[in-house]
């Protein structure tokens, strides 16, 4: 029900071309996953999230554990069902959430936090994040590990690799359905090559079907973002999956494509509509700028989603300017659109064996507003 094909390989860089076949449809790599958190995408609804060719998204165990339970969304047919969504979904661990969180208390087992409504006590750790990420049902499931936070001294990320490999074991013993939902692993390491090396190779003798990079989303910038890629890369297996965990711009993937990596999830496409940031190929345009009141072109002339081709700047700017919700769900359509779009043609140019000149091109175009 799972399986992972290499297609193509870019002669000059290690970019790859890959096929990722699930239960619920075929992925085509490099991709990127938009960001349902609650199991919706903001201002937009699973049909038009499916107009963009989204191929598969991305849901949060955490929050769904809070709300509305993973109980009620396996009674009502698991995530797919739930959310009316028929493609592949892949669900985080919850880790990245619970450690982000105020007060938390980090144990041997798991992370003690409270409940951001009621303040009743939760515990969250591997057991209990694989229970939860089986009754959603979600194609892809992610391993419950400790996301170091940045900066952080080599001894403690130390230890917190320990931790997140012991983890991995735990979640691998408790994984209930591995015909039907596919485990990654995640390496952790924080920015130290030999701490990330370490968890990247004890990982892939645990044998998971795919792999993650972690901890590269936490303020790092993105040129520790990419030493953290060509310093953990090289141990990652060859033929599996390789997702890069919240990342993020268009530069951040292109960049990180060119390393070797196969996914991406962020929510910036969403998150950016919502404050009347879109992205162009010529670099993003804020759209409640009075520049754009009379401004009838397209957001981005070469971009075929919903919003532009029926849609203009200046009508955009109208709808923030009068805080209609029409302006977060247009903007959204075309910032997802958008972001496919760029990995559609990377794997275009990963095929023809120009990932290099298409990368340059595109990030010099995209750059050259100054903005």
């Amino acid at each position: 029900m799972f399986h992972f094909t290499l297609l193509a390989q870019d002669p000059q860089t290690r970019a790859r071309r890959g096929r990722l076949e699930t239960p619920h449809g075929t992925i085509e790599t490099p991709i990127f996953m938009p960001v349902g958190t609650h199991g919706a995408l903001k201002a937009m609804t699973p049909a038009q999230v499916e107009e963009t060719q989204a191929q598969i998204i991305l849901s949060n165990t955490y929050h769904l554990h809070l709300k509305p339970g993973e109980a009620l969304i396996k009674k009502a047919g698991g995530l797919h069902r739930f959310m009316n969504w028929e493609r592949p979904i892949l669900t985080d661990s919850g880790g990245f959430q619970v450690f982000s969180l105020p007060n938390k208390k980090i144990g041997e087992d798991g992370v003690h936090f409270r409940h951001e409504g009621t303040g009743d006590e939760i515990f969250l750790g591997p057991k209990e994040a694989m229970q939860i990420q089986n009754d959603l049902g979600s194609d892809i499931m992610m391993a419950f590990d400790e996301c170091i936070p940045y900066p952080a001294t080599y001894d403690y990320s130390a230890k917190s690799i320990n931790k997140t490999l012991r983890w991995a074991e735990i979640c691998l013993q408790h994984h209930q359905r591995p015909d039907e939902q596919a485990l990654f692993g995640i390496v952790q390491g924080s920015v130290y090559p030999d701490l990330r090396r370490q968890c990247a190779k004890q990982l892939a003798a645990l044998g998971f079907p795919g792999y993650a990079i972690g901890g590269v989303s936490v303020g790092e910038g993105l040129e520790l973002l990419k030493k953290v890629v060509d310093d953990t890369e090289p141990h990652m297996p060859q033929h599996k999956p390789r997702y890069l965990m919240g990342v993020g711009l268009p530069e951040d993937i292109l960049e990180s494509i060119e390393r070797g990596m196969d996914m991406f999830d962020c929510v910036i496409p969403t998150r950016y509509a919502r404050s009347a940031t879109l992205f162009t190929r010529r670099g993003k345009i804020r759209l409640t700028n009075r520049n754009f009141r009379r401004d009838f072109f397209p957001v981005d002339p070469s971009c075929d989603c919903y919003c532009c081709t029926n849609f203009s700047r200046a009508y955009l700017h109208h709808l923030f300017n009068a805080n209609e919700i029409l302006s977060a769900t247009l903007s959204a359509i075309h910032n997802v659109r958008f972001y496919l779009n760029m990995v559609a043609q990377a794997r275009t140019a990963i095929e023809a064996g120009d990932f290099a000149a298409f990368k340059a091109d595109f990030l010099g175009e995209y750059f050259s507003s100054g903005k």
